[in-house]
């Protein structure tokens, strides 16, 4: 998928607004990268005390995956998921602006190995990971250490950005992007051999999907991961990025045996457990804001519902003990 060429039309007034806040973004990416990060926490901050509604749905989710800690433990960890968040947009800057020599030594990746050793056959590799507050950063230092990949990738309405956003993906990934819904160009992908990111975390299709656990409690979880890798005849590689210290490391963990191994809920249920060890090398950069557990069962209540002097959601019932 060839890059949208750029038109005198992306110069229109209307488009004004997109190219001075563009613009600003690249500005503030040439800030020492320490005082970025002390910005971007501290703006999450401030979000998180303003954004009520958010604020409910973090602490929402936080409850029903962390229910053996406090709810102090919770709340401070709140509170360091919208610093993440707030650090994660600058983060989100330095990845599509900052040359390689500003981050190069500034994170390292760990167990590459195990993806040279899935595709060492000719084979194609799907990069399951989640949705993470360091999501972008975390590809560009894959992009450092010079394995291509496609991008999975969603129009835009606004020219610019879907100019940008194709130009910024496809120019440190080495491979062209890919619409997110063009199945037959993805499984071509795939049994070419090539690698394709991949987080299955956020997509909610009812027709595509199982109730699997995830931190305990079921919910509506895609299949797509176990078909994309029959059809695709590829391996899933697991990698998740984390901040530490300061510091960037991309994990990548060894490709996982017998997957699929056909039963949809089984496969589902294993890429959600697999998707928790990534959570838990990080667990606030996590985006928690996303309302993960809006697919419950039928039966079980809303948990992002407000209830005064809660924690914003009502209470569950006893799992069942098997997703259904």
């Amino acid at each position: 998928m060839a890059v949208p060429r750029f038109t005198p039309d992306l110069l229109h007034p209307r488009y004004w607004p997109t190219w001075f806040g563009v613009g600003a973004v690249w500005l503030l990416s040439w800030l020492p990268i320490p005082l970025q990060m002390r910005m971007g926490a501290g703006l999450g901050w401030l979000a998180g005390r303003i954004l009520g509604g958010r604020r409910r749905v973090v602490r929402a989710n936080l409850d029903l995956a962390f229910p053996d800690r406090s709810d102090d433990e919770r709340e401070r960890m709140v509170d360091a998921h919208f610093r993440d968040l707030g650090m994660g947009v600058f983060e989100t800057a330095l990845a599509w602006f900052a040359p390689d020599w500003r981050l190069r030594g500034r994170g390292e990746v760990v167990g590459i190995e195990h993806l040279d050793a899935a595709m060492a056959d000719g084979s194609g590799v799907l990069l399951l990971t989640g949705h993470f507050t360091t999501l972008e950063i975390g590809a560009r230092f894959l992009c450092l250490a010079q394995r291509p990949f496609h991008a999975m990738y969603r129009p835009y309405d606004n020219a610019v950005m879907d100019h940008l956003m194709h130009h910024w993906r496809e120019g440190r990934s080495g491979l062209p992007a890919l619409p997110r819904d063009d199945l037959r160009r993805l499984v071509r992908a795939l049994r070419n051999g090539h690698a394709v990111w991949y987080a299955p975390d956020q997509t909610l299709d009812k027709r595509l999907s199982v109730y699997a656990r995830f931190f305990g409690t079921p919910v509506r979880t895609i299949t797509a991961t176990a078909r994309l890798a029959q059809m695709g005849r590829c391996k899933v590689v697991p990698y998740f990025p984390q901040r530490e210290n300061g510091r960037y490391r991309i994990t990548f963990l060894p490709a996982l045996e017998d997957f699929p191994g056909g039963d949809e809920v089984a496969d589902a249920e294993r890429i959600n457990r697999v998707i928790e060890s990534g959570v838990m090398m990080a667990p606030t950069q996590y985006f928690w804001v996303h309302k993960r557990y809006k697919g419950l069962p039928p039966g079980m209540p809303s948990i992002y519902g407000r209830r005064p002097g809660g924690s914003g959601r009502g209470p569950l019932p006893p799992s069942p003990p098997s997703a259904p």
